[in-house]
């Protein structure tokens, strides 16, 4: 069970876990850029989205490999952070390889 990768490594990065050359976990990392500020010096952030692990492979670290690939990138790009929206049952996952809970409230806006 190694990660393997689909990426452009300058833009995204979506990190994949096959077991028996059937896809059982991934996730997806994006580079946003932005106007450099205090909390993001360069500019450059990365958002971590859609961590899936399926069902019956859970409980396996699967989740936290996909995440630590992730975030190894953003360093590899020079991002100054990484950024995503937990569910409840990712929350535990994120707090344990270092992802702290910000205060800042996020919008939408449906189109």
């Amino acid at each position: 069970m190694v990660p393997s990768t689909v990426d452009d490594t300058e833009i995204a990065r979506f990190p994949v876990i096959e077991v028996g050359g059937v896809v059982v976990a991934t996730a997806i990392g994006t580079l946003e850029l932005g106007v450099p500020n205090p909390q993001c010096p360069r500019g450059r952030a990365v958002r971590l989205a859609n961590v899936i692990t399926v069902a019956n492979h859970r409980g396996h670290g699967l989740g936290t490999r996909l995440v630590g690939d992730v975030v190894e990138w953003a360093r590899s790009i020079g991002a100054d952070r990484v950024d995503l929206s937990a569910t409840p049952d990712g929350r535990r996952l994120y707090e344990r390889v270092g992802f702290t809970l910000t205060s800042a409230p996020r919008m939408k806006f449906v189109l």
